[in-house]
């Protein structure tokens, strides 16, 4: 078995979703991280998240984003990236991931905290291509 990432949605609110994101190798838990997305909204372009299932990950470079992830054969979507960032404001359909959580903008919201850090841990860790399984609490 291969290492592979499942991301547990625990808060749904009506701006953001958020949730922990697990790395497996052989049912050891080798790594966890908090993930923060927009609400669901139907899987509407730009303003939700994207529907629980199982989705083929590759590693991925772009000028704007650097290193970071995408989420492939996504239904009805295209470029949904795990890539770092702090706010609900900073994603339009992606996936944020930190360490931490805190109300940094003092908005009343939790935002990741340590995002680039996470994303850091999470591209040394992980191989170019894993399955990613998300799935609501």
């Amino acid at each position: 078995m291969s290492k592979s990432a499942l991301i547990e949605r625990y808060d749904h609110g009506t701006k953001q979703t958020l949730g922990r994101l697990f790395v497996h190798d052989n049912g050891q838990t080798l790594y966890n991280c908090h993930t923060l997305e927009l609400p669901w909204k139907n899987n509407d372009f730009q303003v939700s998240c994207i529907p629980p299932g199982t989705y083929k990950v590759v590693k991925r470079f772009s000028t704007k984003f650097k290193n970071h992830f995408h989420l492939t054969d996504v239904s009805g979507r295209s470029f949904i990236l795990i890539h770092s960032g702090n706010y609900y404001t900073d994603i339009l359909g992606c996936i944020l991931v930190g360490k931490g959580l805190a109300d940094i903008n003092k908005d009343g919201l939790k935002d990741v905290t340590q995002s680039r850090d996470a994303l850091t841990d999470l591209l040394a860790l992980m191989p170019k291509v894993f399955e990613l399984k998300i799935v609501k609490c």
